[in-house]
């Protein structure tokens, strides 16, 4: 997909959502890591080890071809994006936390994310087809972190101005991922029914896992409701665009961002609906203790 939509919106696709990320950014989000260890760790070892290992044995259970399983797994190692925030707080999550998860995650991608898909790319013997070089992997990461630094100056410079900025951004953001998904299809429509029918179930499986480990695992270890709410959010809504970005610019294949793609779109159904039933039949909010009657009062 050599095309403008790539060479050039793709980047500055990303760009534009990951100084949105910027925005809603401080020094004390990083700070505030330190303030809940417990529950920072078990959201990193759930996205960052639990997850891709779910994913290889989905991706080897349904058959993948090699270049779709490869995209499932690198989807799978890229960290939390940032629509995750916005559902986050749709359903009664720790916003805060979310941004703390995805700014560290972000951070550590620079080494999981390379590690994990070029383990991929090894297994499935596509070394010869694709590769991702770590020099490249830092490029891509310049595009991800100058950004975001560039928003974390404005939100200390001009508050008033990032927080009036964060909507039309986080639109913004859902319009140019809805774009990039729209182009992907496009470009592979001879085959996008093969492939819907072939990773879409994997697709949808492994977001409803994402999804549910987020919640359950934090929840069995004794994390409170609203942070284990963020960390489903987190671990369940991925960056697709860093994903698509990876697999077109720099494995030079559309075909390894089609997993992505199509994850994009079963994702916003899924989180909707696990967050709708996080709501209504798992969590409770806190109910206010009841006023004393005048007459108890008296008494």
């Amino acid at each position: 997909m050599d095309s403008a939509l790539t060479t050039v919106g793709l980047p500055i696709a990303l760009a534009i959502i990951m100084f949105g990320l910027g925005l809603g950014l401080t020094v004390a989000d990083f700070q505030r890591i330190g303030k809940n260890p417990k529950v920072v760790a078990i959201a990193l070892v759930c996205q960052i080890v639990v997850l891709p290992a779910i994913c290889f044995g989905l991706v080897k259970a349904f058959d993948l071809d090699p270049l779709l399983a490869i995209g499932m797994i690198l989807l799978a190692a890229s960290p939390g994006g940032t629509t995750a925030n916005l559902f986050s707080h749709l359903f009664r999550g720790d916003v805060a936390l979310n941004i703390s998860l995805t700014a560290i995650n972000s951070i550590l991608a620079l080494l999981t994310l390379p590690l994990i898909t070029n383990a991929a790319i090894d297994h499935f013997d596509q070394g010869d087809s694709v590769s991702l070089p770590f020099g490249e992997v830092l490029q891509v990461f310049a595009i991800v972190l100058i950004p975001v630094g560039i928003g974390m100056a404005v939100k200390a410079t001009r508050p008033t101005f990032a927080d009036r900025m964060d909507r039309p951004v986080r639109i913004g953001s859902a319009v140019i991922l809805a774009v990039l998904v729209l182009g992907i299809l496009l470009d592979q429509r001879e085959n996008v029914a093969d492939y819907l029918a072939e990773v879409g179930i994997v697709a949808a499986l492994f977001c409803a896992l994402s999804l549910v480990i987020g919640y359950v695992v934090p929840r069995a270890l004794g994390v409170r409701d609203d942070q284990a709410i963020a960390s489903s959010m987190e671990i369940g809504v991925h960056n697709g665009t860093l994903a698509i970005f990876v697999a077109v610019e720099i494995l030079d294949s559309t075909e390894i961002s089609v997993p992505a793609a199509v994850y994009s779109i079963v994702m916003f159904v899924l989180a909707t609906a696990w967050g709708l039933v996080l709501t209504r039949y798992l969590t409770r909010p806190a109910t206010a203790a009841p006023v004393p009657r005048r007459d108890d009062q008296r008494r």
